[in-house]
């Protein structure tokens, strides 16, 4: 079975790094992880990811405009993005249908298997 790409846009490089570890420890995923916003869309640019978890509040550029960019790119404009956050609980996140701007979002901090699950209905319900 071949890996599918993941890569992880937050600010948080502790975040990330615990991510990484999770998901990669699945077997399921390779991950590249990029801790700065403005430099995300060509980090996706050259890691060419199945899918993408972006943070919603980062300093410089939020996630809102990471995936504006995303969407102006040819190259990335299909690229699934799953948005991540901690600034709204898990009720709130119910409350929404689990998304935020069409996109599905997980709340932080986030068990990995409900992430791997997330991630995985994201790719099926793309393909």
């Amino acid at each position: 079975m071949e890996k599918k790409k993941v890569l992880i846009i937050d600010d948080e490089a502790s975040f990330t790094r615990m991510v990484k570890l999770n998901l990669e420890g699945t077997g399921k995923f390779e991950v590249a992880t990029e801790n700065d916003a403005i430099r995300g869309v060509a980090t996706a640019q050259s890691f060419k990811p199945d899918v993408v978890l972006l943070d919603v509040v980062m300093p410089g550029c939020d996630g809102g405009e990471v995936l504006a960019q995303f969407r102006s790119d040819g190259q990335l404009s299909r690229v699934p993005v799953i948005f991540l956050t901690a600034t709204m609980s898990p009720d709130a996140m119910k409350a929404r249908s689990g998304m935020i701007a069409g996109r599905p979002v997980v709340v932080k901090p986030v068990e990995a298997k409900v992430l791997v699950k997330q991630i995985e209905k994201t790719l099926a319900e793309t393909r």
